[in-house]
Parts: C-alpha cells; structure tokens; sequence
C-alpha cells in the first residue's frame, strides 16, 4: 500500500471516530438527563436542606443539629436498629425460602413446566403493592378469610385479629420481595454446567456437600445481589409496615414520613433519609465482605 493511500485511510478513520463518540454520546444523553434531573440533583437539594436549621420564617443557617438529633433521642436510633435487624431477617428468610424455589426452577424442571412455574412467581407482581397487601388484610384481619376459617372448623371460639403484629409484618414483607430474591438466583442457577454436579454424584458426593462445595459458590453472586436488593427495598418500604404492622409497627421510614409531611420538617426529613442511605450502605458494605464479593460480582 502506497503512503497516499495510508494516508486517506487514516484520514477515513479519524472522520469516523468523532461520529462513533457523537452517536454514542446522543444514545446517554437521555439516560444522563434521567439520572442528573431524577437523583443527582434532588438528592443533592436534599443534602442541602439537611444541613441548615431554620432560624425563622425564611431564615436559615448551617448547622448539624438535624444529624446530631437522630443520635441524641433514643426513639429515632431504636427505630432504625429495629428496622435494620427486621430486614435483615427478612432477606434471611426470603434467600432460605426463595434458593429451593429458584433452584428448581433452574435446575429440575423443564421446558413448559419450567416457564409455567416461573410464570406463577411473576403473577403477583402484575398488581401493585398496596393490591398485594389490602389482599393479606382481607386474609388476616378479625373478620378475614383466615380467622372465619378457624372459627369454622372449631379451633377457637370467637375473631382473631393477625394483623398489627411482627409476624404479621415479616410476612408481607417476605412476600413482597420474593421475586427480587427469585429473578437473580435462577439466573445464575441457569449458568451451573449439570455436568458438575452429576460428577460430584459420581465421585461419592452426596447432596449437602454438593450444595456446599458446587451449588452455593456458584450461586454467590446472585445470592449477593438478590439480598442487596431485597434488603434496600424492605429498608425502604412504607407501605407494608404501615399496612401490616399499623402505627405501632415503628419503621423508620415511617420516621421520615412524619418529618415530612405530618411535622412540615424538611430539614429533619431530609437529614433522616440521608441517614437511612448511609447507614444502608454500611451494612450492604459490610454484607459484602462478609461474603467476599464485590459489587461488581453482583451486576454481572
């Protein structure tokens, strides 16, 4: 090849190479402006908010008080520890109910069963949260299906009222975060060579050391991001622990709410949600080394 020509096919190419980074720099764009516009910016506002105290009627200077505060009363660091502990338990018991499941779905049926089974986890879902949970108030309450129903067969005498209790509470939430724990778990599940386990069969293996040494070290990744995911979302939730558990249920983004809306303290509210962040994040933090896996070894 000729310097001239060389010398137009490195012009060709420099031509392309700003139309590659333009184009994929339009294909961002949209998903910048959402994550600029919908959480940067806000939490960012927010951020600001939590670290002023008002003086008066638009008068504001900085302070921490609105942090210090969440230390200093001992009912808003109780609530938190509880809610804490409470998710904790729940993401515990969604991964010891939610791996069998995903662990037949994945592995023992096939084909149109296999769809249909997984199908029936996702019919729930076709239906907000709050449909979900006025359906478990119908079942638990003191004249619901469930208290009707032991009352017919003789077991007891008068109405029982399940609701307004932390079992009551940890089922729904349970409930609401299965799929999450379900979706992450058969997708990785799906990627364990069979022939593994049928060699760790043939070499004298038996179920638990199978599950032990193969299946859960395999399935750590999903198991890892599975219980972020479900314990942010059960941190987080509102409406089932106000639903569930009632007034007395003290979860913490109850806490939050009633800064924002019932006290008109934004400053307070806003300090509490950048509370409840941080100290998520800390434990997720810890949840992964504990497990020695990276957040990248979650996304993959």
């Amino acid at each position: 090849m000729s310097s001239a020509e060389i010398a137009v096919s490195k012009t060709g190419q420099s031509s392309v190479m700003p139309t590659l980074k333009l184009g994929t720099f339009l294909l961002m764009l949209p998903l910048l402006l959402w994550l600029f516009l919908l959480i940067v910016l806000p939490h960012v506002d927010l951020l600001i908010v939590s670290l002023r105290e008002k003086l008066g009627y638009r008068e504001y200077a900085f302070s921490l008080q609105n942090y210090t505060e969440f230390f200093v009363e001992p009912l808003y660091w109780n609530t938190f520890v509880r809610t804490a502990v409470m998710s904790i338990l729940a993401t515990f018991i969604t991964l010891i109910i939610g791996f069998p499941v995903s662990y037949y779905i994945a592995k023992v049926m096939k084909g149109k069963k296999r769809n249909l089974l997984f199908m029936m986890c996702l019919i729930p879902f076709w239906v907000s949260e709050l449909v979900r949970t006025f359906g478990w108030m119908i079942l638990l309450r003191e004249s619901g299906v469930l208290s009707s129903f032991i009352q017919w067969i003789g077991l007891v005498d008068g109405p029982v009222e399940f609701l307004y209790t932390d079992a009551t509470l940890m089922v729904g939430l349970v409930y609401t975060s299965m799929l999450f724990m379900v979706v992450p778990l058969v997708s990785v599940l799906d990627t364990l060579d069979d022939s593994l386990i049928e060699a760790a069969y043939d070499l004298g293996g038996n179920t638990v050391s199978i599950l032990r040494e193969i299946v859960i070290p395999h399935a750590m990744p999903g198991i890892a991001s599975g219980c972020i995911v479900v314990f942010m979302l059960t941190l987080g939730n509102y409406l089932t622990p106000t639903l569930l558990g009632g007034k007395d249920s003290l979860w913490f983004t109850e806490q939050i709410y009633n800064q924002f809306i019932t006290r008109f303290n934004w400053e307070s509210g806003s300090a509490f949600g950048f509370l409840l962040l941080f100290l998520s994040s800390a434990i997720v933090f810890v949840g992964l080394k504990l497990s020695r896996q990276t957040l990248a070894d979650t996304v993959k």
